[in-house]
């Protein structure tokens, strides 16, 4: 118990950064709403999925990657810390940058023949697999809950849940934004989330600067 009390900011917090990430469309969101838009609900759930298997499996690796560098070289949690917190400060001025800006989505299904859903699936997949930014997102989210000779356990709590999140959120874009007046109603509101978004990311960014553990 001493250790869920312990550990559980962390998890918390990297849940959190998570889930405002998803909640600011990235090319792999866009691509599942307009998925859904044009070609079909079942198609961007589809796509969805792939997106979330992909994500988690950045998420295994990047877990296992820092958990053993850290067992080995104990100053890495310091490196490790501030990559991410400075990728959360870059996030926190494209939030701003997004907030200010009067249009800044624009969704669009994959260019090319329509596929059978497994191939959605396996589409977002590898799209997610070969983003060169998600690697650097599961750095500062995986090292915002992950403290200085933290058990294997919280680790795999904090890939277990954004799987699960990844999931849920993902499909619920396909779901919801399969409809021209979702995209309108999320434009109207866009800019306040967005500055919302761009505040967590600047304060989660500095914690991890400052962060001594």
């Amino acid at each position: 118990m001493d250790d869920l009390v312990l550990y559980l900011p962390g998890i918390l917090l990297a849940y959190a950064a998570f889930f405002l990430g998803i909640a600011s469309p990235g090319p792999n969101v866009l691509a599942v709403i307009g998925t859904s838009m044009s070609v079909g609900r079942s198609s961007g759930i589809a796509l969805a999925l792939g997106v979330a298997l992909g994500s988690f499996t950045w998420a295994v690796l990047t877990a296992l990657g820092l958990s053993a560098i850290l067992a080995s070289y104990a100053w890495a949690l310091h490196a490790i810390k501030v990559v991410g917190g400075v990728y959360l400060l870059w996030l926190a001025f494209k939030s701003f940058r997004s907030a200010a800006a009067r249009h800044d989505i624009e969704a669009g299904a994959f260019a090319g023949e329509r596929r059978t859903r497994l191939g959605y699936l396996g589409r977002g997949y590898v799209v997610q697999m070969t983003n060169p930014k998600a690697a650097l997102t599961w750095i500062a989210i995986i090292s915002l809950g992950l403290q200085e000779n933290a058990p294997l356990w919280v680790g795999a709590v904090i890939v277990l849940g954004t799987f699960a999140l990844s999931i849920i959120l993902h499909a619920l874009y396909a779901v919801l934004f399969s409809t021209p007046a979702m995209v309108r109603l999320y434009g109207k509101a866009r800019r306040a989330i967005q500055a919302v978004l761009g505040t967590f990311f600047a304060l989660a960014g500095l914690r991890l600067l400052t962060s001594r553990s």
